[in-house]
C-alpha cells in the first residue's frame, strides 16, 4: 500500500496526458478545419463561443486537458521533492506524535522513479541522526519512520538501555574512532509522556552533531533475547554492513526497529523528514458518536521543522 498512491497518481497522469495528446494530435486539426470552412462560408471571423458551438471539444478530452497540468505538477512534487506522511504510532515520541503530518524531502538522498523506485541520481548521503522514512525490510509495501543510528561500517551496542557507538574507520584516517557511550541527560518534564499508565523518563541524547530527546520506560526490562542476531557478534551488538543503515525509534522501549529486524538497505530509503505541517490531537472517547479518526483538536505549537 505504501507505493499504491504513487502508482495510481502516475497512471492517472499518464492517461490524462495521453488523452490530451490524442485530442491535440488528431481531433483538434479536424475541429480547426471545420471552423475555417464555416468562417469562409460566412466571410467573417467567429468568436470563441461560436467556434465551440460549431466544433465542440469532447468532454473527456476537455477534462483531461484541464487536469493534466495539475496532476503533472503534483506528480513531480510528490515523486521528487516533497511527499506528505502521517505519523501513525508513538514509536518516535517525543520528537513526533501520533497525529503529526510531516513533509518528507524526497531528494535528500537520491531521485527515484515513482513506480519501480530505480535510482535516477544520487543526491546526498544519509547522516547519523537523520529522521528518515524507509520501506520496512520485512514488508516493502509498508513505510516506517525512525532515526538513523548507524551508518555503513558502524559498530553499535545497545546494552542495559545504554547506546554505544564505534563509528566506521575511514581509510584515509591515521587513527580509527574508539567505542563511545552516547551521552544522555535527564531533561525537565514540562510535558509527561506515558506508556499506558507508566510515566516515561525523558532524556536528551547527543548523537554526533544532532541533539534530540528520547523516552525510556523504567518498568520494562531489556529485551535482548528478542534482538536481531547478527552472525559473529554479541546478542546486543551489530556491525552495519556496507550499503545498509541501522534505525531506532526515539521512544526506545516502544519501537519496533533495527534492534529486532535488522538493517535497512540504502535503496529502501524514501527521504528525510523535514517539517511538521499539521498536528491533530486524537483523544476522542470510545463512547463518542463521532468516528475515532476525527481529530479532537490541533496542536499548533508542534508545527515547524523536525529535529
Amino acid at each position: 500500500m505504501a507505493n499504491f498512491y504513487s502508482v495510481l497518481l502516475t497512471i492517472v497522469t499518464l492517461v490524462a496526458g495521453a488523452l490530451w495528446w490524442y485530442d491535440a494530435r488528431y481531433k483538434k486539426p479536424v475541429r480547426l478545419q471545420r471552423i475555417q470552412a464555416e468562417e469562409q462560408r460566412l466571410q467573417q471571423q467567429l468568436d470563441e463561443e461560436a467556434r465551440a458551438r460549431i466544433a465542440p471539444q469532447g468532454r473527456l478530452a476537455e477534462f483531461a486537458q484541464s487536469v493534466f497540468p495539475v496532476l503533472f505538477v503534483i506528480l513531480i512534487l510528490r515523486s521528487f521533492i516533497f511527499e506528505p506522511f502521517r505519523i501513525p504510532s508513538a514509536s518516535m515520541m517525543p520528537t513526533m506524535l501520533a497525529g503529526d503530518f510531516i513533509l518528507v524531502q524526497k531528494f535528500s538522498y537520491s531521485l527515484r522513479d515513482p513506480i519501480f523506485r530505480t535510482e535516477l541520481m544520487k543526491t546526498g548521503t544519509p547522516q547519523r541522526g537523520d529522521i528518515a522514512v524507509f520501506k520496512y525490510p520485512g514488508n516493502p509495501q509498508l513505510d516506517y519512520i525512525k532515526r538513523i543510528i548507524g551508518t555503513p561500517g558502524d559498530r553499535i551496542i545497545y546494552r542495559n538501555k545504554t547506546l554505544y557507538l564505534e563509528p566506521a574507520c575511514v581509510e584515509q584516517s591515521s587513527e580509527c574512532p574508539q567505542m563511545q557511550v552516547i551521552e544522555r541527560d535527564v531533561t525537565a518534564q514540562d510535558e509527561v509522556y506515558f506508556s499506558r499508565s507508566t510515566p516515561l523518563v525523558r532524556y536528551q541524547e547527543q548523537l554526533g552533531n544532532v541533539t534530540h530527546e528520547i523516552l525510556i520506560d523504567p518498568t520494562i526490562a531489556p529485551r535482548t533475547p528478542y534482538f536481531y542476531q547478527q552472525e559473529g557478534t554479541a546478542p546486543d551488538e551489530w556491525i552495519v554492513p556496507e550499503g545498509h543503515y541501522f534505525f531506532m525509534g526515539d521512544n526506545r522501549d516502544n519501537s519496533e526497529d533495527s534492534r529486532y529486524w535488522g538493517f535497512v538497505p540504502e535503496h529502501y530509503l524514501v527521504g528525510r523528514a523535514t517539517f511538521i505541517w499539521m498536528s491533530f490531537e486524537m483523544d476522542r472517547s470510545r463512547n463518542s458518536w463521532l468516528p475515532q479518526w476525527v481529530p479532537t483538536g490541533v496542536r499548533w505549537h508542534r508545527l515547524g521543522t523536525v529535529e
